[in-house]
């Protein structure tokens, strides 16, 4: 069931452990599961109870340790010895006289590992501070570390594997993209289009199928534009409205987000002369994106085309992207925006999103694109520009009266 071949695992587990040793951790507890699977192959919905990949710098394996009825789970779909998969009773899922940190202690203690120097994913979603306090207690002598991003930082470049598999969820992408796009006219629910959304993404195509993404399609229509992150709603979309779709193809966890926005019938004005400027400041990033530069020189690109036009954006520019589980696709290592000094390198993976959003319209046209050895080469192909949308289905039967 592994997605990778078990050399690629352990040439992952060398590189943690190289950083392990230069960051002077000797015990490394690993709760995000985007890690957890990259080291270990471990991929299940479990991740809202306590689970944890250790590695320890001078074991050869890595330990699973989770809940009792996962474990099989972890013994199947990991290439770790069965032996290292250590489940604890379900006494302790969300208890509040047993926790399951008070369990991870006494395995590390029992296993000689309770008095070393401990790194944990502090900044991290899946990893609370009642499950610090209790490993600080049940862990004395143990020198705490705080390893966020480590393994994070290990995953920035990917393999030719993991390429791949982008290029599937890209695959994925773009074909959601226009399901989404020829879905929205007047007088469509939001909601009909995000399950239109939601199948295409999850069917993939006719040689692979799809995966859930790490986020729900954002799917803001009308004033609505001018906020991000919004959802859908239950409201149909009406004539003259923008549309904003971000949404993202998922393959073995790995993704290639993508945005555009629609325009039902003719464009507002306002929307029409700030498509071009957009797609101008996208156009010059990626012609700088190559080897050798930073993710600030990205950023500067960017701003220097929209100072042209009098523009600021106050948000990031894009990210680092690839495998990850919700709530985010990011990797959370790389960020394109002023005074990120990253030097991109070959086969690491960005989603630019030049979003620019006003008093009451935004606007998103988003690509993910690979580092490559002279440049840069885009996931998906789709037209780069606002999208107008007849503001009725062609069918007449489908027009609503």
């Amino acid at each position: 069931m592994l997605p990778f071949d078990i050399l690629e695992y352990q040439d992952r587990l060398s590189k943690t452990k190289q950083r392990m040793a230069e960051n002077g951790i000797e015990v490394l507890l690993i709760t995000d599961p985007a890690n957890m699977n990259y080291l270990s192959g471990y991929d299940a919905w479990s991740f809202y109870v306590h689970q944890m990949l250790v590695i320890i710098i001078d074991e050869a394996q890595p330990i699973w340790i989770g809940r009792y009825q996962d474990a099989s789970g972890a013994r199947s779909m990991t290439w770790i010895y069965d032996d290292n998969v250590i489940p604890y009773p379900d006494y302790y899922v969300q208890s509040t006289t047993y926790h399951p940190m008070e369990f991870v202690a006494q395995i590390l203690t029992q296993i000689g590992h309770g008095n070393r120097y401990t790194g944990v994913e502090m900044d991290n979603y899946y990893f609370s501070a009642k499950a610090y306090e209790c490993l600080k207690q049940n862990l004395p002598n143990a020198t705490f570390k705080d390893a966020t991003s480590l393994v994070n930082r290990v995953r920035i470049i990917k393999s030719d594997q993991e390429i791949e598999y982008m290029k599937r969820a890209a695959q994925i992408a773009e074909l959601t993209m226009y399901k989404g796009i020829n879905s929205i006219r007047a007088g469509v629910r939001e909601c009909d289009t995000a399950a239109d959304i939601y199948y295409q993404m999850v069917t993939g195509t006719e040689e692979f199928g799809g995966d859930y993404p790490s986020i729900v399609p954002l799917l803001p229509s009308g004033e609505n534009t001018s906020t991000p992150h919004l959802t859908w709603t239950e409201k149909r979309f009406q004539e003259g409205d923008s549309v904003i779709v971000e949404l993202a193809g998922c393959y073995k966890r790995y993704h290639v987000p993508m945005a555009r926005t629609v325009s039902i019938g003719a464009p507002a004005e306002n929307l029409k002369q700030i498509t071009p400027i957009v797609v101008e400041g996208l156009n010059e990033v990626l012609q700088t994106a190559k080897p050798g530069v930073t993710c600030h020189d990205l950023e500067a690109a960017w701003r220097k085309s929209l100072r042209k036009h009098g523009i600021e954006k106050e948000a990031r520019l894009g990210y680092s992207v690839g495998l990850n589980y919700p709530p985010d696709w990011g990797e959370h290592t790389a960020s394109i925006r002023m005074g990120d000094t990253t030097v991109l390198q070959p086969n690491m993976t960005f989603h630019l999103i030049p979003g620019l959003w006003f008093d009451n319209y935004g606007i998103e046209i988003s690509e993910t694109f690979r580092v490559t050895d002279s440049g840069c080469e885009l996931f998906t192909n789709c037209p780069r520009d606002l999208i107008i949308n007849e503001p009725y289905n062609m069918n007449s039967s489908d027009k609503i009266s």
